[in-house]
């Protein structure tokens, strides 16, 4: 009976190998496809690469001169930045202004009285209020740190508070307002109240508030003063006219006074308000007086044909005042407000919208106006009165009928003079006083502080060097892809060990392909190009800016690695120019050449135009890559067809060398029979 073989594993006519053999043959074909889909997939992620490389440069194209781009930065610096910063937007106007904090905004932060560690927090409703909005909940009771958690967790964006050790065994809790601004005092109601009194956080005092200016005979003639809106003809302003009634005071046209004011109350305010009225404007009366009497007709006398006139009559008046000077015009001012010093000075207290506001509130601060002694009103104005309200003066520790045994801080507006001028705000980021500019209040000054805005140089030169470096990313990648030179790889510093060995697997990869040559050769030709935008331009050249191919001004002689393009940058040549020509460089990267409003020409924007042409959707490397997405599936249906071609080709080989081997094995065993047969008879004759 023939031996049994097992292809594989008692390859004894060495079928195998022979059926590999007549097989790689057959494999070929698949071979050769796999190696195209392969090339296919390189090309399609180098592809993908570039697109990549390429938009990382557009995007930092398009910020050179884009709404956004960095020229138009604005830095603002102080000289004193503990006590005052800004920040600028990029409308902000380049200048230099003056300021000095008085104070800054702060809000209430009060402490209880020490307490000991086991204190507990009763239970009910506790209620806090700022200005006109309110934190309050139900309380269980408990611990003050359970009670500070609860608050906290509800206080939002109004209320905090903390617990403090604040000795051995003894603890405080501080409950602040997270508004500042005297508008936003702390006040408790409910339950709240009565634990921080009983907590020694607040007293209740008499009110201590006082008015006055509610009589006429407390008004007295306003101190005569002259500007520049007196006009000869006007009246003078005389407090005869003002009328007090109901503690509201009546101030007419061309009208004031001087109101004293209570000494020995220093640390208090004094607050009042005062509302405008358009009436009508006494030059209008003024105006349409006669220049002299008007005399009737002095008559005639008649006999027959003879007429005779009567002499003019004459009021013997002297000649100079029959004639007047031109028309009174109009006065229009918002200087109305006055504190007048011990010494006898004056200070305006400014109130720059009192003419426009439906009423202006005018809080004087004592402390700020040392010495001061009355409070002057002057209406210069023709057409406009005033209404008054009596004058309040008034602890502004004091809220509610009560005030604070320990303030860490109590409620208060921030106070600045910018430019001589007194402002007041609830907050200490302040931008309604500068145009586009937000002036940050931290600490009262010690002196002048001068706050600069400048362009940001830095921003623009940083912008700058991404886009050469970019561009150089971007023109490695093309000539990798380009030309088939290891040196352009070896060359590249900044690329790791796999990075490069990777990058040399693509070289020449896109050997002759037109569209890397073209895009090559259009940012040479954009990036080398003269461009000016006004005739007396001085920068119009990227080279005059210190960024050229060959910016370091080496003379060495021939150097292939510069004949690739790159850029370099002279960073000293960079930072004279964009310290002195920074307009210029600004308009050399993007600018409206026919007056459209529309930037349509310059570096940036044609790179931009060039790149968009490329990788934007359905652009040039898109098209590329859905040819090769197509390719390489088809490809990949040819080698899955030629693999189950394969599959069946050898799976026949197998099967018929299997065949024969059974065959050469069954004759073997008859052979061996025959063989064994003959022997045997051999040995019997014998």
């Amino acid at each position: 009976m023939p031996g049994l073989n097992i292809p594989g594993v008692t390859d004894k006519y060495n079928t195998n190998d022979t059926v590999e053999k007549l097989m790689k043959v057959e494999r070929v074909p698949l071979t050769r496809e796999q190696d195209t889909l392969k090339t296919y997939q390189a090309q399609q992620n180098a592809w993908r690469d570039v697109n990549r490389k390429l938009t990382e440069f557009r995007d930092s194209v398009k910020t050179l001169y884009s709404y956004e781009n960095p020229f138009n930065n604005k830095l603002a610096s102080s000289s004193d930045e503990y006590a005052i910063t800004a920040d600028a937007n990029r409308s902000a106007q380049y200048q230099s202004f003056k300021v000095n904090v008085i104070q800054p905004a702060t809000a209430d932060r009060f402490l209880t009285a020490e307490l000991p560690d086991n204190t507990k927090v009763p239970q009910g409703t506790y209620t806090f209020r700022v200005a006109d909005k309110s934190v309050s909940f139900n309380w269980k009771g408990g611990s003050l740190t359970d009670f500070s958690k609860a608050l906290n967790k509800r206080g939002g964006d109004l209320i905090n508070s903390l617990v403090i050790g604040s000795g051995a065994g003894t603890k405080t809790i501080l409950i602040e307002s997270k508004k500042t601004g005297e508008a936003n005092r702390l006040t408790f109601e409910d339950e709240a109240k009565t634990f921080a009194i009983e907590t020694k956080m607040i007293s209740p005092v008499k009110s201590d508030a006082a008015s006055f200016g509610k009589t006429k005979t407390e008004f007295r003639p306003a101190p005569p003063q002259t500007t520049s809106l007196e006009q000869e003809g006007l009246p003078r302003i005389a407090n005869t006219q003002i009328a007090v009634s109901n503690g509201k005071i009546s101030i007419p046209p061309r009208s004031g006074f001087s109101l004293a004011v209570p000494q020995g109350n220093d640390g208090k305010r004094i607050s009042f308000t005062l509302a405008p009225a358009a009436v009508e404007d006494v030059t209008e009366a003024l105006n349409k007086r006669p220049l002299a009497p008007e005399l009737p007709n002095a008559g005639y006398a008649s006999f027959k044909d003879v007429v005779i006139d009567n002499n003019p009559s004459d009021t013997l008046l002297p000649k100079g005042e029959e004639t007047r000077s031109a028309d009174l015009l109009p006065v229009t001012s918002s200087g109305i407000v006055y504190a007048a010093m011990s010494d006898g000075s004056e200070k305006e207290i400014a109130t720059p919208n009192i003419l426009t506001s439906d009423k202006t509130t005018v809080d004087i601060d004592m402390k700020d106006y040392p010495g001061i002694a009355a409070i002057v009103i002057r209406n210069r104005n023709t057409g406009s009165a005033f209404t008054m309200s009596s004058v309040s003066l008034y602890d502004p520790k004091s809220a509610g009928g009560f005030t604070p045994n320990n303030a860490a801080s109590t409620a208060q507006d921030a106070i600045i003079t910018y430019e001589g001028i007194t402002i007041k705000r609830p907050t200490n980021d302040i931008d309604d006083v500068v145009p586009d500019v937000t002036l940050h209040v931290h600490e009262k000054t010690e002196r002048t502080a001068t706050i600069k805005i400048d362009p940001d140089v830095k921003s623009a030169k940083d912008a700058l060097i991404t886009f050469v470096g970019k561009y150089n990313e971007s023109l490695a990648q093309i000539n990798i892809l380009s030309q088939n030179k290891s040196e352009i790889v070896d060359e590249l510093t900044y690329l790791s060990d796999d990075r490069r060995e990777k990058e040399k697997e693509r070289l020449g990869l896109f050997m002759g392909d037109f569209s890397l040559t073209s895009m090559k050769s259009n940012f040479q030709a954009i990036q080398s190009a003269r461009y000016q935008a006004k005739e007396d331009a001085v920068i119009t050249m990227l080279s005059q800016i210190g960024i050229s191919t060959n910016a370091s001004g080496s003379t060495g002689g021939y150097t292939a690695s510069r004949l690739r393009g790159y850029l370099e940058i002279d960073e000293k040549k960079l930072d004279a120019a964009l310290a002195s020509h920074l307009e210029d460089i600004k308009n050399m990267f993007g600018y409206d050449s026919d007056g459209d409003l529309i930037t349509d020409s310059g570096i940036a924007y044609r790179l931009d135009r060039e790149l968009g042409a490329y990788v934007q959707t359905g652009g040039i490397i898109g098209t590329k890559l859905s040819t090769l997405g197509t390719r390489i599936k088809s490809s990949e249906t040819k080698i899955a067809q030629l693999e189950t071609q394969m599959d069946k080709k050898e799976r026949e080989l197998r099967k018929k060398f299997a065949s024969m081997e059974g065959s050469l094995s069954s004759l073997e065993s008859q052979q061996t029979t025959i063989s064994n047969f003959i022997r045997q008879n051999n040995r019997s004759s014998e």
